[in-house]
């Protein structure tokens, strides 16, 4: 049966978060209440889309392209670091929001950054949803002179990425990441995912400078710690095909690793859906968006 693309209609606004040229996606009501959605690394707002399409109730859904991703400005910097990602998430709900308690929903890296913020600002949140936010592979003290060498050589060597002849290849190489997404919605999503330049290639909208190393390594007991301050409820959902863990080593410790890591969360409920890999929300939108619905009008 043939999908129905973008059902529900998005506009787009653009604003001024901490200097750069934030855009922000809007879907339903302004009046409804709100959904704050933030997606992943190397991925926009219109992600959401099917998603969104799914939910049954009236939504204000708020949905910015994260610095130097989709229709958002570059940052002046050669490099992209976690606190300002929770600056302009914290300038962001301070815009439309206000002091009001929010509902919050991360997926992957915007999963890890709600995440942190939800322990950072317990006030600001209601309910908070992580979609496959757990966080990165714990590093050790002797990794930093290592690290510190490669993103020395990374800064003279910086990363490009490649531009697509059509529109099609741009869909092809959705594909090739996913190998569920079907051809129309691989369309839809290469049309917001890549930008066509002067000289008529289609070129990828993220800034290649994500694509370097990071020269701090990963303090996992220090994202438990705000992990453990989070006083809203959680939802935390993953895909039982998800390939995100393979990150994690040896496959004995990947799941004890995590659970250890979900279990500093006060109040949390875990769902598992079948059939989905990491972009979940492409793999089961209607699923996904029936149990954060479930989760979001659940009495105080």
């Amino acid at each position: 049966m043939r999908q129905t693309i973008a059902q529900k209609i998005s506009r787009s606004e653009f604003l001024d978060v901490r200097g750069l040229r934030y855009h922000v996606r809007h879907w339903g009501d302004p009046q409804a209440p709100k959904i704050f959605m933030m997606h992943g690394w190397m991925d926009m707002s219109a992600s959401f889309q099917f998603m969104v399409d799914a939910l049954q109730a009236e939504w204000h859904v708020i949905a910015p392209d994260w610095r130097g991703f989709g229709l958002t400005e570059r940052a002046p910097a050669q490099s992209y670091w976690f606190p300002d990602y929770l600056a302009d998430l914290d300038a962001i709900l301070d815009h439309y929001a206000g002091e009001e308690a929010i509902n919050l929903l991360g997926h992957s890296m915007g999963g890890n950054v709600v995440s942190l913020y939800a322990g950072v600002r317990p006030q600001r949140i209601k309910r908070l949803v992580n979609l496959e936010g757990i966080g990165l592979p714990t590093a050790k003290p002797e990794q930093a002179p290592g690290r510190f060498t490669q993103w020395l050589d990374e800064m003279k060597n910086r990363p490009v990425l490649r531009g697509y002849e059509t529109l099609e290849e741009v869909a092809a190489r959705l594909q090739k990441n996913n190998a569920r997404l079907s051809d129309e919605r691989a369309g839809f999503l290469a049309q917001h995912w890549a930008q066509q330049d002067e000289s008529g290639l289609w070129q990828i909208l993220g800034d290649p400078a994500h694509k370097q190393v990071s020269p701090i390594l990963y303090r996992v007991d220090e994202m438990m710690a705000c992990w453990s301050r989070i006083t809203a409820p959680v939802l935390w959902i993953e895909a039982i095909d998800s390939d995100i863990w393979r990150f994690f080593g040896p496959a004995s410790l990947k799941r004890e690793e995590i659970d250890r890591r979900i279990a500093c969360i006060p109040k949390t409920q875990v769902e598992m859906i079948a059939d989905a890999g990491h972009m979940l929300h492409h793999d089961q939108p209607e699923r996904l968006a029936q149990l954060i619905e479930a989760f979001l009008q659940q009495p105080a």
